[in-house]
């Protein structure tokens, strides 16, 4: 199960402890892969047409994700840009995602990595 380097955002550990066994993980791995692969790119395209709404249902089904798979640091970082995604103008929630959006693609790429090292 060695990896080429360790994962930024990823965390396996906090994984098995939330679900508790390794085909779960990665069943669920597998489920994120898919979300992040299809969403992400349909959450910039709801914040370019100013779509606050359609932008926030995606975060807020990525909030639900973050705590089970990824260190605390993105887990803030996606509760933050999710919580102003219901109130917040679409100039405001565009600029706090484009600073979260390279994290989520370097999420994205570390379950790839992981999952093709099983």
């Amino acid at each position: 199960m060695s990896q080429a380097a360790d994962p930024t955002y990823l965390s396996i550990d906090r994984a098995m402890e939330f679900i508790g066994d390794l085909n779960g993980v990665l069943s669920l791995l597998k489920t994120l892969q898919q979300t992040l692969s299809d969403d992400l790119p349909r959450l910039q395209e709801f914040l370019n047409k100013d779509d606050v709404g359609g932008a926030n249902r995606i975060l807020h089904q990525l909030k639900g994700f973050t705590p089970v798979f990824c260190v605390d640091s993105l887990v803030e970082r996606v509760v933050m840009v999710e919580q102003l995604s219901k109130h917040g103008e679409p100039a405001e929630v565009r600029a706090a995602y484009s600073h979260l959006a390279p994290q989520l693609d370097q999420l994205r790429a570390e379950v790839v990595a992981h999952l093709a090292s099983q």
